[in-house]
């Protein structure tokens, strides 16, 4: 089943998109794990609406990583819990093609990909209700103030987010720039719908590590969607 696009303005082609898309060179590896194992692991908006107990073969729970960088933090997450299916979705390909590396490389089968823009593939392909955790780990914190509505936590993308989790279903953001931890705080103690809960453990990424080598303090939060009164 193909889902029609929202009119939702997140659609818009004119909206401000809180990546820039910087190319890097496909090392062979990465260019042969695109060939070779993407067919088996990755997903495309034209696919349309995922059903995930076909998609992964099973009805275990399902995270979604928006912008999981090279990959190496979702793919640990994924070799040890085996007991969660992980969807990841990042635009920048050698990213993807590190990710896909490491799930032959480790014989992870709970893990799909997806190579887009997150805003679309949770319109287009993300059924409402669908998700147990969406994880957004050290984004851009777009430190500059007139450069804030580039961040990808706004209120309309937690608003999406929320449609598409479970109740009881979580957003863990983690971030090393405190006044952007700041901002979110402020955000979520403004928005109905969701609970303040203790962030799960998580892998270290390589973001984190250069953000603490630069002396910076790392924050994680953590959401629960809960049923509005």
């Amino acid at each position: 089943m193909v889902c029609k696009k929202s009119v939702d303005l997140t659609l818009n082609e004119r909206r401000i998109r809180s990546f820039v898309l910087r190319q890097g060179r496909l090392t062979p590896g990465q260019e042969k794990a695109l060939e070779e194992v993407w067919p088996e692991f990755g997903c495309q908006l034209s696919d349309g609406v995922q059903n995930f107990a076909e998609r992964f073969g099973n009805n275990n729970p399902v995270h979604l990583e928006v912008g999981f960088g090279m990959g190496d933090s979702l793919a640990t997450q994924a070799a040890e819990n085996p007991q969660f299916n992980y969807l990841g979705v990042e635009v920048h390909r050698p990213g993807v093609g590190h990710l896909l590396m490491l799930l032959r490389e480790n014989s992870l089968h709970n893990v799909r990909v997806f190579s887009e823009d997150s805003i679309e593939v949770l319109n287009q392909c993300i059924p409402d209700g669908s998700l147990a955790r969406v994880q957004i780990f050290f984004p851009d914190p777009w430190p500059k103030k007139r450069h804030h509505k580039r961040r990808i936590i706004q209120a309309d993308f937690v608003s999406l987010l929320k449609k598409k989790l479970v109740s009881g279903g979580m957003i863990h953001f983690a971030t090393d720039w405190v006044p952007y931890a700041e901002d979110v705080e402020t955000l979520f103690s403004h928005l109905e719908g969701f609970s303040p809960a203790e962030a799960p453990p998580r892998p270290e990424t390589k973001f984190e590590r250069r953000g603490l080598k630069l002396g910076h303090e790392i924050r994680d939060l953590a959401y629960l969607s809960v049923d509005e009164q």
